[in-house]
């Protein structure tokens, strides 16, 4: 028994010394890693050590620093590849990004926070990072909106206490009031936006997944900055896409329900 709790430790170790390199810089020194893990030198350098030989990390020969391995791409390529809502979102979500030349994202809850599935790039919004694997909070984006379509608003403030609310922006929602507004709204209309409550001078438009039990499992999203987005003039367009992209994607995973048009975007079709 005492071998196996041993073991467990070590292997919870390995993993505090790889969430290390997710927490801001890129490559870190031994004493970095020691530090953010809550490991002694020590034990962070033999860990390291251990991680950099199965591939999982890499040494700079010449800097010394560390930095996570191409190893652990593959995991996350097998992971995102056995995913059902990664399946069928990929392609919806890739050709979404080319005809509108904005940002498509695709994320999921994991407990209070969302999390990044896939993210495609159009022509008006790039970006130099991915957002794969990153995570954001729920009551600050559309996506989030989206995703807490699927809770009821006891549900909502037990997994979003009032301090979690935080404002990024003038325009964050920080109330639950206002946020079981967003929510009976996107209800009404089938998508939520998202106008500058997370970062200034950015925008999106979201819509709800669901699986074949109804259930909401992932959100859709288009985003860019707002001189692309333009709400005044492109809100029904965006909105009518992401709907019917959501929509394509919950029938691919087995939903029957009806699309969820609002009028107004159902007699623009």
């Amino acid at each position: 028994m005492a071998a196996e709790t041993g073991s467990n430790q070590s292997v919870e170790r390995a993993f505090t010394v790889l969430r290390a390199f997710t927490a801001g810089r890129s490559e870190l020194r031994v004493s970095d890693v020691a530090k953010t893990a809550g490991l002694g030198l020590s034990t962070a350098s033999r860990l390291l050590a251990t991680l950099e030989v199965a591939g999982f990390v890499d040494r700079d020969p010449v800097s010394g620093l560390y930095r996570l391995g191409l190893d652990v791409v593959t995991l996350g390529g097998a992971v995102l590849n056995a995913h059902p809502v990664h399946r069928e979102a990929r392609q919806v979500a890739q050709n979404l990004a080319g005809e509108l030349g904005l940002g498509a994202n695709v994320a999921v809850r994991r407990d209070d926070r969302l999390f990044y599935l896939l993210n495609f790039e159009g022509r008006q919004s790039p970006r130099a990072f991915v957002l794969s694997g990153q995570r954001n909070p729920l009551h600050a984006t559309g996506l989030g909106k989206s995703l807490l379509c699927g809770l009821t608003p006891t549900e909502r403030r037990e997994l979003l206490p009032d301090a979690v609310l935080t404002g990024y922006t003038p325009r964050t929602v920080t109330s639950h009031e206002r946020l079981d507004e967003e929510i009976t709204r996107t209800l009404a209309r089938g998508y939520a936006t998202e106008v500058e409550e997370l970062a200034l001078g950015r925008a999106c438009v979201a819509a709800p997944i669901r699986d074949g039990s109804g259930a909401v499992v992932a959100a859709l999203s288009v985003s860019g900055p707002l001189s692309a987005i333009e709400l005044g003039t492109r809100e029904t367009a965006l909105a009518r896409a992401v709907i019917e992209a959501a929509d394509s994607i919950s029938i691919g995973l087995g939903y029957v329900g009806p699309a969820h048009l609002p009028s107004d975007l159902e007699a623009a079709r």
